[in-house]
């Protein structure tokens, strides 16, 4: 029997702040953009992602405490299913990526956030095809936070175009990371899963990017703040934040922290870039730290 995950206060913690990078990455990937292509900014943003982590992994290697036999064979099998499971965290994070990527050039940013945050819902309902109770509490929660994101997000009539539809997959993509995450990351080593993504996900990038694009050092070298703060921050830090605390949380609940992704994207940029949120914005904003409370507090199951 599988079992039950507690809602730990620090992990929950870790996900604040995991959204908060991702929030202000916003600010950087639309920057990056004007100088180099979306594969591009892709691929070389995970594979520095994977670059800032070895000097972590060969730390942990030779600072670590000393194995017995017995303890070196069960390190050897996480170490192995850290590579699996990387691998298929990485497929899944470059296929989400890029969806959301040319997505977004199609479609509005605001229409593209609400319906990328629709893996709040997508996740818990993926959890009833995997036999997982969900609290009614949660349910509650998806609701609120749901209705928040289409305040945050939304400012025109709702219609779904090809660039909508090419999101809305990009959504689907970030539920099944969010999935196989849960279940990879309590059985191997939260650094090496991670690092594992992002090299595969770098190295699928790049493919794209040589195979789809023109890339130039010019461009790539214009563009090095943002991909340095995609890469080593929203990435190397805050995607092994991710992996860290969700071995102490529902996948649910750590989707709804997640999704104050959106809050943090709209605050950086009234600070960064002076916008001014809107009463609607600001209500948005209330329903989702409320939906996230909630989902804190036990509750009976369904």
């Amino acid at each position: 029997m599988e079992q039950k995950k507690k809602n730990s206060p620090r992990s929950s913690a870790l996900l604040v702040l995991t959204a908060f990078i991702w929030g202000v990455a916003f600010v950087a990937q639309s920057q990056g953009m004007n100088y180099v292509g979306g594969f591009t900014f892709i691929g070389v943003r995970y594979l520095l992602g994977g670059l800032t982590l070895v000097p972590v992994l060969v730390f942990m290697k030779t600072k670590g405490p000393q194995e017995d036999r017995g303890q070196a064979g069960q390190m050897s099998r996480r170490t192995r299913t850290g590579i699996v499971g990387g691998i298929c965290c990485g497929l899944c994070l470059v296929t989400a990526s890029s969806l959301q990527q040319f997505g977004i050039a199609e479609t509005t940013v605001g229409k593209a956030g609400f319906i990328t945050a629709l893996y709040i819902v997508l996740v818990p309902l993926a959890g009833i095809f995997l036999h997982r109770r969900v609290g009614l509490h949660i349910w509650a929660s998806v609701g609120l936070a749901v209705v928040g994101m289409y305040l945050l997000c939304i400012t025109e009539g709702f219609s779904m175009g090809r660039g909508d539809f090419l999101v809305f997959l990009c959504a689907i993509g970030f539920t099944f990371h969010i999935l196989v995450i849960d279940y990879f990351s309590p059985r191997a080593d939260g650094v090496v899963i991670s690092c594992v993504q992002f090299f595969t996900a770098g190295v699928v990038g790049s493919v794209l990017m040589f195979a789809l694009e023109k890339p130039t050092l010019e461009g790539i070298g214009a563009a090095w703040l943002p991909i340095g703060y995609a890469g080593i921050m929203s990435s190397g830090v805050a995607y092994t934040l991710q992996i860290i605390a969700q071995k102490n949380l529902d996948p649910t609940i750590a989707c709804l922290i997640m999704s104050l992704e959106s809050v943090f994207s709209l605050l950086a940029g009234w600070v960064l870039l002076g916008q001014v949120l809107s009463l609607r914005e600001m209500l948005g904003c209330v329903l989702v730290f409320v939906a996230i409370v909630l989902a804190q507090l036990p509750g009976k199951q369904t």
